[in-house]
C-alpha cells in the first residue's frame, strides 16, 4: 500500500507542476516589463538639479531634449527634466538599481512618464525623443 501512496503522490505533485502558468516556472515565458528611472515626488529641487548637472556632463546622459527647444524641454517641471535626465543614464548604464538611484533622488517605475511629445524609451521600446 506504501508503493501505491508513494506513486500516487508522484503523480500529484507532476502534474500540478505542469499545470503551472510558465510564469510561475521561472523566467522563461515571463513577459518583461517596461521600466522607467524618474525622479522622485518628493525629491528637493536642488538635488534633483545637482543630480541633472552630473547626468548630463560626467554621467553622459543625452539630455539634448531637455534643452531649450528639445520635445522634453519644461523649465517649470524640474520633475519632468530630472527624468529624462536620469532615465536615458539609466538605459545606457546597464538598467541595474544603482543606475537609477541619484542620492536616492530618483525610482523605478512601470508607469510611462512620456508627455505630449516627449516619449521616453524604456528597455524595451528604446525609440524616444533623441
Amino acid at each position: 500500500m506504501s508503493k501505491l501512496c508513494s506513486f500516487t503522490m508522484f503523480v500529484l505533485i507532476l502534474l500540478v507542476a505542469l499545470s503551472l502558468p510558465k510564469c510561475l516556472m521561472g523566467q522563461r515565458g515571463v513577459a518583461p516589463r517596461d521600466l522607467w528611472c524618474v525622479a522622485k515626488n518628493n525629491a528637493v529641487d536642488q538635488a534633483l538639479q545637482e543630480a541633472i548637472n552630473w547626468a548630463c556632463g560626467q554621467g553622459g546622459a543625452n539630455c539634448g531634449p531637455i534643452q531649450q527647444g528639445g520635445a522634453c524641454y519644461d523649465s517649470n517641471d524640474i520633475q519632468r527634466t530630472a527624468s529624462w535626465a536620469f532615465n536615458d543614464y539609466y538605459l545606457k548604464n546597464g538598467l541595474t538599481d544603482d543606475a537609477c538611484y541619484f542620492s536616492n533622488t530618483a525610482a523605478l517605475t512601470s508607469l510611462n512618464p512620456s508627455f505630449d511629445k516627449c516619449k521616453f524609451p524604456s528597455r524595451n521600446n528604446t525609440d524616444g525623443a533623441r
